[in-house]
């Protein structure tokens, strides 16, 4: 896959919420700005780590069109990258690219999550990720276009040579996994597909 590196990203309609400081960790919410992007950090500094959490609206602004998705861009060229997506209400989609250089990036994940994930590089995936977001979920399955996606589905873009780790924010708790929980999940309950391939059972009993 060729995506845009950062840089490249950086010349792009930024008018609002153009970032080039990493923001101390923390929570941040996301509101609709009529730009290319409704929310935009680039960060050229090296080895600068993005600890953040980003809030969905609940609600759509004045002005917003009923099928905007909210635009997230994030980029860091050498530094990790942990970014939660944090959403109460499923209507508010999102579109989410993440561009690094050779950065580690973890992504978490609305459990409510349905659409298109688009990854370079390897890629690993938590229990809550597999239980939760992967059945609706469709995993560099082709070429990407967002000119092709639904407008009522979320999209995320990661392009890095670093490792891309997938978690799960649940929408329930409105917190990260709980990762003993999601783990007992999987490997007690008759819990969707995996990443791997799909369950062929020789023996079942379902009440």
């Amino acid at each position: 896959m060729s995506s845009p590196t950062s840089s490249e990203y950086s010349t792009l309609d930024t008018k609002s919420f153009l970032i080039h400081k990493v923001p101390p960790p923390g929570t941040y919410k996301v509101r609709f700005s009529g730009a290319r992007w409704d929310y935009y950090l680039d960060v050229p500094q090296a080895g600068e780590t993005i600890d953040m959490s980003l809030v969905l609206p609940h609600y759509r602004a004045r002005n917003q069109p009923i099928d905007h998705r909210m635009n997230i861009f994030v980029g860091n060229e050498t530094g990790p990258v942990k970014l939660k997506i944090c959403r109460n209400v499923p209507r508010t989609r999102f579109c989410l690219e993440v561009a690094a250089s050779t950065s580690e990036v973890t992504v978490w994940l609305p459990s409510d999550f349905r659409g298109s994930i688009t990854h370079a590089g390897k890629a690993t995936f938590s229990a809550g990720f597999v239980n939760e977001v992967l059945p609706s979920a469709r995993i560099n399955q082709k070429t990407f276009d967002i000119a092709d996606e639904e407008a009522d589905e979320d999209v995320v873009i990661v392009s890095t040579q670093g490792v891309v780790n997938f978690r799960m924010w649940d929408v329930r708790s409105c917190a990260v996994e709980n990762p003993q929980r999601e783990t007992i999940k999987r490997m007690f309950g008759r819990k969707r597909r995996t990443i791997e391939s799909p369950a062929h059972w020789d023996f079942l009993i379902e009440n």
